[in-house]
């Protein structure tokens, strides 16, 4: 499905300005907010269109390119909303496979109105990577010291060969009860049963290597995949990878992910931009020059004519989309650099050329 163009959905012209392009935003945001019972939808469309409408180098890139000069992949931003940098979006890798990635960290799990089953303690970590491994992706090792099922008696809490029983305090209830008396008469108060942690059972024999607890201390090495195109501050949480509890499924683990600067390259969204400087001389008659990508050098013609500031798109060389197979632009801009320090027959050269233009001497 094809994208609307962003003035058409703000309403203004091409030759809008920014005070233009702001009022008519917060007139039809005022319209179309959720909040005030309007479209949701035309909401979030409307904020996408003034996000790069009312910033002056994404809107120069749009005018130039379209959709495609601002990372736009035809369907939005796989995050659900304008052009998110990766921040708060969570990656659900339940068997450290690729499962749903896109798994919200507040909707998963659980029915609602059940009672939740105890589970053991989520973990945090962070794992930094270069800008090429957030690319293409990559695979990273994590050691970590974790609380993990007690492997003599997997978490039970009981010596094999013997079995839980009852627990002789709450007769299997999972509860005490008590009474209080107050002003208002005898209150009945009832709390998790001390003795057997509201489990309703205690065992025969606890366990010899872990007395009792269900876990133990281990380093951990976990192997995580991380997709193509992941972004700096995204987070990936691998179900039932945290620390173990008796008698109850692991918590999960959430690792933070960091991406290190490039020399050359920044990221806007699944752009890749970076510059590249050429002689003046160059500029004016055109030339061709080798562009470094994440994919190498790629050959590209520069035009005659050209002026510093200049973008060029080098198509399908930048970020891959995290919801589909096709990627991202490289958009190289041109610098055009003047020469500070001329030679006597340089300076002539130069002086003859602005002569035949009808121009003054430069000095």
């Amino acid at each position: 499905m094809s994208k609307r163009d962003y003035y058409e959905i703000l309403g203004v012209g091409k030759d809008a300005s920014a005070d233009e392009v702001k009022k008519a935003y917060r007139r039809a945001a005022v319209e179309h907010h959720p909040d005030r019972g309007g479209d949701e939808i035309k909401f979030k469309e409307l904020t996408e269109a003034y996000e790069v409408l009312k910033d002056g180098e994404k809107r120069k890139r749009y005018d130039q390119f379209g959709h495609a000069g601002v990372g736009g992949n035809g369907g939005g931003s796989p995050f659900g909303g304008g052009y998110g940098q990766g921040q708060n979006v969570n990656f659900d890798f339940g068997d450290l496979g690729l499962g749903d990635i896109f798994s919200s960290f507040f909707g998963g799990g659980g029915g609602g109105g059940q009672q939740r089953q105890a589970r053991g303690r989520d973990v945090e970590a962070s794992v930094e990577i270069s800008f090429e491994q957030a690319v293409f992706g990559t695979e990273v090792e994590l050691g970590l010291h974790l609380d993990d099922t007690c492997e003599h008696c997997k978490g039970t809490t009981v010596e094999p060969g013997y079995e839980l029983k009852t627990c002789d305090q709450c007769k299997g209830s999972g509860q005490v009860v008590t009474v209080a008396r107050t002003i208002f008469g005898n209150i009945q108060q009832a709390a998790v049963c001390p003795k057997c942690s509201g489990r309703g059972k205690i065992p025969e024999k606890v366990c010899s290597v872990c007395h009792g607890k269900g876990t133990q201390s281990k380093k951990q090495k976990i192997q995580l995949k991380i997709p193509a195109g992941v972004d700096d501050g995204a987070t990936i949480r691998l179900r039932e990878h945290g620390e173990a509890i008796a008698n109850g499924p692991k918590g999960d683990l959430y690792v933070n992910i960091r991406v290190k600067s490039h020399k050359h390259f920044t990221r806007e969204g699944d752009l890749i931009l970076s510059e590249e400087h050429i002689g003046m001389v160059e500029a004016a008659l055109g030339t061709e020059i080798d562009v470094q990508t994440v994919d190498g050098p790629v050959r590209m013609k520069v035009p005659a004519g050209t002026q510093s500031g200049s973008d060029f798109k080098l198509s399908n060389h930048g970020v891959p989309h995290l919801k589909g197979t096709t990627r991202g632009a490289h958009i190289v801009t041109i610098t055009v650099d003047t020469p500070t320090k001329l030679s006597k027959e340089q300076q002539e050269l130069l002086q003859q050329f602005a002569t035949s233009t009808g121009k003054k001497k430069f000095w």
